[in-house]
């Protein structure tokens, strides 16, 4: 079967995948009769995932489980309100196992990658949150004096100061960071842009990672975007994501930590310590206050503390005693 490229963009896949993946639909078509809707969908969810394995460096003949476990939590962890429908996600899943089961049994592949993942569903239960130990045990991770180590503290640094979604990451720019101020422009969701405090610890990884490390990482492009990679371009999506996931396996929190913790961390630490619902949301990037009440999941003990330190009568001692 062949494969004509998608209209809308150029999809780069690794080589030898278009070939792959064409051997795998024509044998969907011809022994097994599947609609052509249904090999359509093969092929979408097949070139999502090609196009995933090249701009992760992965060989897709020689994928691992971690390769594919790091595939399915970046799948099911978009931006907030964008994640895909859990019967999207199982397809998706579905999709990939099939193929993999399809090249073991070519003999193209010894053991199956797939076997980890399972369905995907829309998650009930809220991502982890790190203890405070923990970020800080991250933050340490990236060590030496090389641009990358100068740039991922100032990556994970940023996250945890200022909550940003992983596109607000990589789409910051060097004019959107004022450490004199300490602010920077987050470029949100529909075009909103929003202006959030940056904390000490993450304008001194800034200013570090500005003076010596991306310098030496843009040598002589000139791009507008902050962070870079070893090719002196814009980072990705997956770029991100293997950075937090490679630093966090470092700091003994597993490969399961993904960007959206780091976020999901600043805004249950802030309301834990007292910080406004409201002012929360606005840190977001919120639209509706509705969204960030998800980060109300404090313990017991934690509501009765930060209730105790803010009601203006809940250490007064009643009247007469």
């Amino acid at each position: 079967m062949e494969l004509e490229a998608p209209a809308s963009t150029a999809v780069r896949l690794p080589r030898g995948f278009t070939e792959l993946l064409g051997d795998f639909l024509a044998h969907l078509e011809l022994e097994r009769g599947l609609s052509p809707n249904t090999l359509s969908a093969y092929r979408s969810d097949l070139i999502g995932f090609g196009a995933f394995l090249e701009s992760s460096g992965i060989d897709p003949l020689a994928a691992e489980p971690k390769d594919l476990a790091a595939w399915s939590a970046w799948l099911a962890e978009p931006d907030e309100g964008e994640r895909p429908a859990p019967s999207t996600l199982h397809r998706k899943a579905a999709s990939i196992r099939s193929f993999y089961r399809y090249l073991r049994r070519e003999g193209l592949v010894d053991d199956d990658p797939t076997t980890g993942i399972g369905p995907q569903r829309r998650r009930k239960t809220l991502p982890p949150v790190l203890t405070v130990e923990q970020v800080e045990a991250l933050l340490a991770a990236p060590s030496g004096s090389t641009p990358q180590a100068y740039r991922d503290r100032a990556i994970l640094e940023v996250m945890y100061a200022c909550g940003l979604r992983v596109s607000e990451v990589i789409g910051l720019e060097m004019a959107d960071v004022d450490t004199e101020e300490g602010v920077l422009r987050a470029r949100g969701k529909g075009n909103r842009d929003r202006l959030v405090p940056v904390g000490s610890g993450a304008i001194r990884a800034i200013d570090a990672y500005r003076t010596a490390g991306r310098p030496l990482l843009a040598g002589d492009r000139h791009e507008a975007a902050l962070f870079l990679n070893y090719r002196g371009r814009p980072l990705s999506r997956q770029g991100l994501y293997k950075i937090v996931q490679g630093h966090a396996e470092t700091a003994g929190l597993g490969e399961a930590m993904t960007p959206h913790t780091l976020r999901h961390s600043f805004a249950t630490h802030l309301l834990a310590g007292g910080c406004d619902l409201r002012a929360v949301q606005e840190m977001l990037g919120h639209a509706d206050v509705a969204t960030t009440q998800v980060y109300t999941h404090l313990s017991g003990t934690e509501l009765h503390d930060v209730y105790m330190r803010s009601h203006p009568r809940a250490s007064k001692p009643a009247p007469g005693e």
